[in-house]
């Protein structure tokens, strides 16, 4: 049995709040505050996600409000600091993500661009909804037992030749306990063990038989 790979599809939520070039400063503070979200998709035409506007984007309003930038690399914040429209303020092009992305593609888009959340867009770039990284954690909700189903019969079961290994999840943490005669095989399951989503830990004890209490 192949092992599941969860989606951004599957964890996003579909119903985004979003906004057009032309929404105020003060429109998107309330948005942002109404509906507690760190950054806003800005749309246009038929849905096509030309930018996003953050925090981050909002805060040279008041962080520049009675001084002007002092260094160099505070330039690019102190000019959003003018702006009034979602068309002076949004960061462009906008960091989005696909649907069919996995879990940990998203995780390291957001790790890599220093985001919060990301645009779920098709292939034409329109917006399909937003994953934050609240909704990248769902993984680890899924039950003990469904992680340990997966982890013997999309994992284990597929070893060659077989090997017996006793395998118990408790609290998302995998314990693998067994007789494996060729140590260097430790890591490589405990690699696999470890993608199946919702994983937290992966613990390996392959240097007894299984059903031994030795």
């Amino acid at each position: 049995m192949p092992a599941f790979r969860y989606t951004v599809s599957d964890v996003m939520t579909q119903t985004a709040v979003a906004i057009g070039r032309k929404a105020s400063f003060k429109e998107i503070v309330e948005l942002i505050h109404q509906w507690k979200v760190s950054a806003l998709p800005v749309l246009e035409g038929e849905g096509r996600v030309v930018g996003v506007v953050s925090e981050a984007d909002l805060l040279p309003k008041e962080e520049f409000r009675q001084e002007d930038p002092r260094l160099p690399e505070q330039l690019a914040e102190a000019s959003k600091a003018g702006g009034v429209l979602a068309e002076e303020l949004m960061s462009s092009p906008a960091v989005t993500v696909h649907p069919d992305a996995t879990i940990a593609e998203a995780a390291r888009i957001m790790a890599r661009k220093g985001v919060k959340r990301l645009p779920v867009v098709n292939g034409i770039g329109l917006l399909e909804g937003v994953v934050s990284r609240r909704d990248l954690l769902k993984v680890f909700l899924r039950p003990d037992e469904e992680i340990e189903d997966e982890v013997r019969n999309g994992v284990l079961a597929e070893l060659a030749p077989p090997i017996r290994i006793d395998c118990t999840v408790n609290d998302g943490v995998v314990t693998l306990r067994g007789d494996l005669r060729d140590r260097a095989l430790a890591p490589l399951i405990a690699r696999a063990v470890r993608a199946v989503e919702g994983v937290v830990d992966v613990g390996v004890d392959l240097h007894h038989p299984v059903g031994t209490g030795a």
